[in-house]
């Protein structure tokens, strides 16, 4: 008959079981909202066309989504689903090429938000001889604050700002005013270092993985990369705190998932960790 403690361990590993696969199931959900998402920007903002790489950018949020999953993915067979006697030096190479895949698609991400800010300091222009919105009704432009994009038309034009004057965005058929504008770059700005964030604390956990395939379960190393990792969930939940300040809750909600997500690699990696220290003591 199993011991209370066993009990409690299986228990404890079956509701941990659970909390992971209605993570995962949240973060798919989320990947199909912002596929949607950027799919009614892009309406707006590349509604005369675009280039590869302009169509690529509109899309960031939903290819930097397919390369966490990814990334969550091989962690999740490293970690924890795929058992230690199959796991040979071939399949952990191939695991770790596919994680560099993963990282390229980060990187083109972060290049992404980079060119956005670089658009929005260079090529965002003040609209000549505009001083009211309703100038530019039913013209097939849209008016852009804080992530929101709307067609200005007769009825709505009053409503939506009551600026004097108007910056043209990066595409001719967006315009915003002088506070949409600095929104704009606060969020630019926010979005570039939540990635890079984010981008840190994969690389973290990949040092941490290594280092446990080679059997080292402490040291310096180990040390620092948890204190590092403190310091960059620390700085997701203040960028998550500047969503919430703007009302956009969606943001807030996919960050809350996310370290969700990666809080059961966490665990996975700690799991094992602990693994390793009992067969070395």
């Amino acid at each position: 008959m199993p011991s209370p403690v066993d009990l409690f361990k299986r228990k404890a590993h079956e509701w941990r079981h659970g909390i992971k696969w209605t993570v995962y199931t949240l973060l798919l959900i989320n990947f199909g909202y912002y596929i949607w998402e950027e799919w009614v920007i892009a309406a707006h903002t590349l509604r005369e066309g675009g280039t590869i790489l302009d169509w690529t950018a509109a899309f960031a949020g939903s290819l930097d989504e397919a390369a966490w999953f990814l990334l969550l993915a091989l962690f999740e067979l490293e970690t924890y689903a795929i058992p230690d006697e199959a796991f040979t030096p071939a399949l952990e190479k191939t695991l770790h090429a596919a994680r560099i895949v993963g990282y390229v698609f980060l990187a083109h991400t972060i290049y992404a938000y980079g060119i956005n800010l670089v658009d929005l300091e260079r090529n965002v222009a003040l609209v000549p001889e505009v001083h009211s919105l309703c100038e530019l009704a039913d013209q097939e432009i849209s008016f852009s604050s804080t992530m929101k994009y709307t067609l200005i038309d007769a009825d709505n034009c009053a409503e939506l700002s009551g600026a004097s004057e108007f910056y043209q965005m990066v595409v001719e058929s967006v315009v915003t005013d002088a506070r949409g504008l600095a929104i704009e770059k606060q969020l630019g700005w926010v979005d570039l270092i939540e990635a890079v964030v984010w981008l840190l604390i994969v690389l973290t956990i990949e040092i941490e993985v290594r280092l446990q395939n080679h059997g080292i379960a402490s040291g310096p190393l180990m040390r620092a990369a948890d204190a590092t990792k403190v310091l960059l969930y620390g700085i997701l939940f203040l960028a998550a705190g500047y969503w919430a300040f703007r009302g956009l809750w969606v943001y807030v909600w996919d960050e809350i998932i996310w370290i969700g997500g990666f809080a059961v690699i966490e665990m996975n990696v700690s799991e094992w960790r602990d693994e390793l220290l009992s067969e070395q003591d």
